[in-house]
This record gives C-alpha cells, structure tokens and sequence, in this order.
C-alpha cells in the first residue's frame, strides 16, 4: 500500500474530475527528469531554481576542473535532494495555487487512492446524502 494526499481546488464544479493525488516519498520523475519534470507540472520557481542550480554546477566544475568521476557523484547527490523534495514541491505549489489539501489515503495506485478517499468522505466529493424522514 501506498500512501497518497488528495488536494481539491475550492469550489470545483465537479470535485471527482478536479482532484490531484500526490503519492508520499521520492518522486522518480524528478529525479530522473528534474526541470522538465517541474515544467510538466507547472512549478515555474522550482524550474528556475533547478535549473539556475544546474548551470551553476557546470560552470564550477568546467572553472575549477573537476574530476568527472567527483563531478557525478555530486550530479546524483542533487538528483536525490530533488527525487526527495519533489512530491512536497509540488503540495505546495498547489497550495500557493488555491487549492486545499482534503486528506489521505493509503491504496496501491492513484485511481484506487481517490475512489477511496471519496468512498470515506462523500462531503468531499459534492454528494449530499438524504435527509432522514423523507
């Protein structure tokens, strides 16, 4: 079982359709495709910082030559720090964004995680269930 947030834009007219589900933990997109990865999804300051960081190890490395073995190892130390950060960037763009973080769930993928959290909370979902007596 995985574990997932469930973030909802406020006021969505159809909240099933307008729910983004963030697994915990590394985010193997970002570290395998950092900046490309934050573009996909929007995060224009977690680009721009990844990729201004990434320039800025080029030029050390080219002005103060080093080892390309040093020079590697340092690259995938930075690819971990972002695989690790990445799912916790993106909460909070979203939250920068509006949108409100509804709860988790724990499920084996993403489908499973939201029609979960749906099934235990119907509130969130828009469903209003009958009044008793009617």
């Amino acid at each position: 079982m995985q574990v997932f947030t469930i973030h909802q834009r406020p006021n969505a007219l159809t909240p099933d359709r307008d729910a983004v589900v963030i697994r915990e933990g590394f985010c193997w997109p970002a570290f395998f495709f950092g900046p490309f990865w934050a573009l996909a999804h929007r995060m224009w300051f977690v680009f721009m910082g990844i990729f201004a960081l990434l320039v800025l190890m080029a030029i050390v490395e080219t002005a103060l030559r080093v080892d390309p073995a040093t020079y590697s190892v340092i690259t995938l130390g930075v690819a971990v720090i972002i695989g690790f950060g990445g799912n916790d960037w993106r909460r909070a763009a979203l939250a920068t964004r509006g949108w409100q973080m509804q709860g988790l769930s724990a499920a084996p993928d993403r489908d499973a995680a939201l029609r979960r959290f749906f099934d235990l909370h119907p509130e969130a979902a828009g469903v209003t269930s009958p009044s008793p007596g009617f």
